[in-house]
């Protein structure tokens, strides 16, 4: 397989051109932006929502493409948790909080241009392949908000029919770090039209959730999401997942597959009426988990996690 790598400016923002010649499958990630993947292109066409482009993301926390959630996904239940005798009170005038229409903090902190350090571009026979870290703990201002040194480390790369995502999250302090990140890729399948996607998911347990979309912590056994999306509409998660966990929509004559590969056992779906995408999120625990300690793991001082997914294009 040929491989390349090269530098773009959209809308103003570095990005990192990562491409598989013999697949034509194309993606441009923003290591100085939280490693937002902002496009995935298979034979020219489009496969990720744009929504409201990179500079929304970049300026206000608007999320489009695959957009990192750290050190939560979704959604808090409120603007204070508790973790580990440690109190902590989110400073609701803090640039880096982002609010869902209830005014709960969404989608984690806003981390692009938090100071990510990025490695060099790699391009050889297996790959073509960016990474960038972030330190939390050279930070004050994200351990006010989450005081749990650690560092993390986004890579993203492209191989052959793939585009796979890997995070390490290292406890660098005294304390243990709570594991509630995720990712929200928001795909757009080209081609046809939205009640047309056919969905195949690997789901088997819902969990319940309030009027703000909170779990209660009641969950109940669910059929697999299958057949045309049609009219539905989608703001879901499930906590229980077939192995392997494999979500899919299809359209145009193309596939577009995720899988969670290591350390996802939670999954968001979200396919709205008000705009033509649909997201399979990759989470490591349910929403609101940093209160609730629902299905919430800790990296151990000292110790390093893994989690990975992939998207495969099949058409």
């Amino acid at each position: 397989m040929e491989h390349d790598v090269d530098e773009v400016q959209v809308e103003g923002h570095r990005g990192i051109v990562l491409a598989c010649r013999d697949t034509h499958l194309r993606a441009v990630v923003h290591p100085e932006l939280a490693m937002l993947t902002s496009s995935l292109t298979h034979r020219g066409a489009e496969l990720l929502g744009q929504r409201n482009g990179i500079a929304a993301y970049a300026d206000h926390g608007s999320t489009m493409g695959i957009p990192l959630l750290h050190p939560w996904a979704n959604r808090l239940g409120a603007t204070r948790y508790s973790l580990g005798g440690i109190d902590v009170a989110l400073d609701l005038g803090s640039d880096l909080l982002h609010f869902d229409d209830n005014g709960l903090p969404m989608h984690g902190l806003r981390l692009a241009g938090a100071g990510w350090l990025t490695g060099d571009p790699v391009a050889k026979e297996s790959g073509a392949s960016v990474s960038a870290t972030l330190d939390f703990g050279a930070t004050r201002e994200l351990l006010a908000a989450f005081p749990f040194p650690h560092r993390i480390t986004v890579s993203t790369t492209i191989s052959a029919a793939a585009l796979e995502t890997r995070v390490a999250i290292e406890a660098t302090g005294d304390l243990g770090v709570p594991l509630a990140l995720g990712f929200h890729p928001y795909f757009a399948p080209p081609g046809v039209e939205r009640a047309a996607w056919e969905l195949e998911t690997p789901v088997l347990r819902r969990a319940d959730l309030d009027e703000r979309g909170i779990p209660t912590g009641v969950d109940h056994a669910v059929a697999p999401v299958r057949g045309p999306l049609a009219e539905q509409t989608f703001d879901d998660l499930y906590t229980d997942l077939a192995d392997p966990p494999i979500f899919s929509v299809s359209g145009g004559g193309r596939r577009i597959a995720l899988e969670f590969r290591e350390g996802y056992h939670v999954a968001q779906i979200y396919a709205p009426s008000h705009d033509a995408v649909i997201a399979f999120e990759p989470m490591t625990a349910p929403t609101n988990a940093l209160q609730s300690g629902w299905m919430l793991r800790t990296v151990p001082p000292g110790g390093r996690v893994h989690t990975s997914f992939a998207v495969t294009i099949d058409g």
